[in-house]
């Protein structure tokens, strides 16, 4: 079972990790659980996306379709050190809040932590684990005078790290979350952000759950007696208010500062307030659907899903190609998000 964080008072834990992929509603439970405003609490401006840069300096230039045996020696140095930069950047904020005696709140997408040679080891190369161990973060000796990674850890962070942190996940079905995101991915493109195959190679790479499968394991196989991780449904967080307040409880959060409401114009605080204008634009794409509304939209989350129905309209909203990538990312992610699903949070 899991590891919990160290507490501050009470229930209240001092490190709290949101597990999430795109288009899974993760946005709109911070939302709701109006995150930003949380008392006690300390997060980031962006509410975490810390290894943001780390995950875009692996993935540029093909680097992720290549072996690791055929990247440049300047390739490897510079995405371990975007890493370690992310990582300091994190253990700043964990530091103040530590200091504080505040709880530290973090979002990540599951991917943007892993390490890159689980994914270059896809490729059938000879990768051995020596080979990982240059992205392995440099951690400061206050977590210990050693460095772990059970086979189940594929991140660049220790398990003695993430033993730290109380760890969260949210899903959603899979035929809902991978065509949101494939026509996220065609906005980039008529915005010019990225060209066709990069479509393709980030929808490809994003349209997983093994990532967060797979940490959920290593939560559930560790020694110390502890609680199973949180796992929330984006389906409840749209219909289920009674799941979300038990999830906002048991993540050591207030549900008094809770909304279901909330001004459709952009906060200062907001994600387009970062950043450079491209950038602004990017998230914008990500957000639309979030900062146009004053609430939650219920439409987006239909009480059931017929696959095959929904691969009939990928074929006349996409063409045959796309609506054939998408069935087959659906399908293949299926078994995770059913064993992920079974441990939901229910009421």
């Amino acid at each position: 079972m899991t590891v919990n964080a160290p507490k501050t008072n009470g229930q209240q834990p001092r490190r709290l990790l949101l597990v999430s992929v795109p288009r899974t509603a993760s946005n709109l439970l911070l939302k709701v659980l109006n995150i930003s405003n949380q008392p006690n609490l300390i997060t980031s401006p962006k509410c975490g996306y810390f290894f943001y840069d780390a995950f875009m300096t692996a993935a540029k230039d093909g680097r992720l379709s290549r072996p690791l045996d055929q990247w440049t020696a300047d390739e490897k140095n510079e995405t371990k050190s975007t890493f370690q930069r992310c990582f300091n950047e994190l253990e700043e904020y964990t530091t103040r809040a530590t200091a504080e005696n505040k709880t530290m709140f973090a979002k990540e997408h599951a991917f943007w932590f892993v390490n890159p040679g689980a994914f270059t080891r896809s490729l059938g190369d000879t990768d051995t684990p020596d080979d990982l161990k240059e992205f392995h973060i440099s951690l400061p000796g206050s977590y210990g005078p050693t460095q772990t990674f059970s086979a189940n850890n594929q991140t660049v962070l220790s398990d003695e790290y993430l033993r730290t942190w109380q760890i969260s996940f949210i899903i959603r079905h899979p035929a809902l979350a991978w065509p949101s995101l494939y026509r996220a991915m065609q906005k980039l493109l008529k915005e010019g952000f990225i060209d066709d195959d990069g479509v393709k190679g980030v929808s490809i790479v994003n349209m997983t759950l093994t990532y967060s499968r797979n940490l959920f394991d290593w939560c559930i196989e560790q020694p110390d007696e502890s609680v199973t991780p949180l796992v929330i449904d984006a389906h409840d967080v749209i219909h289920n208010r009674a799941v979300v307040t038990k999830f906002c409880e048991m993540a050591g959060l207030d549900p008094t500062a809770m909304q279901y409401e909330w001004s459709g114009a952009k906060p200062q605080s907001d994600h387009a307030s970062l950043g450079d204008a491209e950038e602004q634009k990017r998230i914008a794409i990500f957000l639309s659907t979030l900062q146009e509304s004053t609430g939650i939209v219920k439409e987006k989350a239909p009480a059931s899903v017929d696959i095959d129905a929904e691969v009939a309209k990928w074929r006349v909203e996409f063409g045959d190609d796309v609506a054939q990538l998408l069935e087959k990312a659906t399908r293949d992610s299926m078994p995770d998000y059913e064993y992920l699903k079974a441990h939901k949070v229910v009421v």
